[in-house]
């Protein structure tokens, strides 16, 4: 039989800490134009919201206030989503950037703005 671990879990269980942490997040999603960021986490603070949870850690790419990969197994990404786009300065970096935002199993927040390939137009790539 096959259970879901994060079924005793309220579907917004990691809001409230993310939203602590919401301008150290914002802070470092700005910085991160100059070179990957990383930020400190307290393990307990997580371990006291599930104390069941084996792993908390996740890989979030966001773009346009959604996930560009597959979070659905992660209650902690979905929440720092869910406080991304709550938050008007961070939705303004999520419109024009792609982020990605990384929690290690050592509880530390990697923040980093991945780089638009910019596509050359099928016209100027035509030569006349």
């Amino acid at each position: 039989m096959d259970i879901n671990l994060f079924s005793t879990m309220t579907p917004t269980a990691y809001l409230s800490l993310w939203n602590k942490y919401r301008p150290a997040i914002i802070h470092l999603m700005l910085a991160a134009s100059e070179g990957p960021q990383q930020y400190k986490l307290y393990a307990h603070e997580f371990k006291a919201l599930a104390p069941k949870e084996k792993s908390f850690s996740f890989v979030l790419h966001a773009h346009l206030g959604k996930a560009k990969n597959n979070i659905k197994n992660s209650i902690t990404a979905q929440d720092l989503l869910s406080m991304l786009n709550m938050s008007r300065k961070a939705s303004e970096q999520l419109a024009k950037n792609t982020f990605e935002f990384t929690l290690d199993n050592r509880f530390v927040l990697h923040i980093v703005r991945v780089p638009v390939v910019e596509q050359p137009l099928e016209a100027e790539s035509e030569v006349s």
